[in-house]
């Protein structure tokens, strides 16, 4: 086993533990900015969950050991698709396993798992939550699927590793299907992390929320655990869009000294990739629940057109 491949996936691993919570807080405090309020604090996130982990868990009568272990099931999900992404380095030991169509499995799992839960008790707003929840998921994992294949079909695997070797160190090329997948997979993202303009995660009101009405009956460590799974699916889209999007910076060996210049990349990307969402949330409106097929609909035609520009135009680059 090679023993710097190991340390850069342990250290990968840690990193996405630590910042998911500070890119989440970053991501707050740049919204509040922009919409000129005062902004909460960087580390509020963990606050948060310091404070949740702190407390003592209540359960509904009729919750069953589905209920109990599904945070510990979603945290760990998240947990490992935020590893498998090549953020540090290509030479990982999670790299053959790194797969694009694996990945998109660990974040249908943890969709599965989270809907079953918010109805497992039986509250209205959580079967609610739970079938907004699958929508949302069956409309845009076909329109991450198609992005997916665009990239696999540049880089000829759909290996995340190989894909992102291919577009980062070969000879700079321009690709117009990447810019078609990119803003489909910007729609994807800001979708499956219930950001605005399909979800709003800073409400409670019954007609907008989706993520919150899921995980209303949780408390204590539960709820800790679901929500700092909430903010490593943020890290791992984020990291996701960087290694397919911009790749540069990311090094093929895993000694210690391109691990250093790597994540320091990686933390200016995340920076400008948080402010970037911040912006989009800020200038956009919440949508109607009955809207969100045509805003996943135009994700999956511009992600087939990405794919239908490569095959006409691109093939032979």
């Amino acid at each position: 086993m090679n023993f710097y491949a190991l340390f850069a996936q342990l250290l990968e691993l840690a990193i996405a533990l630590i910042m998911a919570p500070i890119l989440n807080g970053w991501v707050n405090q740049c919204r509040a900015w922009l919409q000129n309020r005062s902004a909460p604090p960087l580390l509020q996130t963990y606050y948060t969950l310091s404070k949740l982990f702190h407390k003592d868990v209540l359960l509904a009568h009729n919750a069953s050991s589905l209920f109990r272990a599904a945070p510990y099931l979603i945290f760990s999900c998240m947990a490992l698709a935020s590893a498998i992404v090549p953020t540090l380095s290509t030479e990982l030991i999670f790299s053959p396993a790194a797969d694009a169509i694996a990945l998109v499995g660990l974040f249908a799992l943890a969709r599965v798992f989270i809907a079953l839960a918010g109805m497992d008790v039986g509250t209205s707003f959580g079967s609610l939550g739970s079938r907004r929840e699958m929508l949302i998921g069956f409309l845009a994992e076909p329109a991450l699927l198609m992005v997916f294949f665009t990239v696999s079909l540049i880089a000829q695997s759909t290996s995340l590793s190989t894909i992102v070797e291919t577009l980062a160190h070969r000879e700079f090329v321009i690709y117009p299907s990447l810019a078609f997948a990119g803003v489909a997979f910007t729609m994807v993202s800001l979708a499956e992390n219930a950001r605005v303009p399909i979800d709003n995660p800073a409400t409670h009101l019954e007609l907008t929320m989706v993520h919150e009405a899921m995980i209303l009956e949780y408390s204590g460590r539960h709820l800790a655990l679901i929500e700092w799974a909430a903010s490593l699916k943020l890290f791992a889209y984020s990291c996701l869009g960087i290694a397919l999007f911009f790749p540069f910076g990311i090094p093929s060996a895993a000694d210690p000294a391109a691990l250093v210049v790597a994540a320091a990349i990686l933390l200016v990307k995340l920076a400008m990739g948080g402010f970037v969402m911040a912006l989009i949330e800020t200038l956009s409106a919440k949508m109607r629940i009955f809207r969100v097929p045509e805003f996943l609909g135009t994700a999956f035609l511009l992600a087939v057109l990405a794919m239908l520009v490569h095959l006409l135009l691109e093939t032979g680059q």
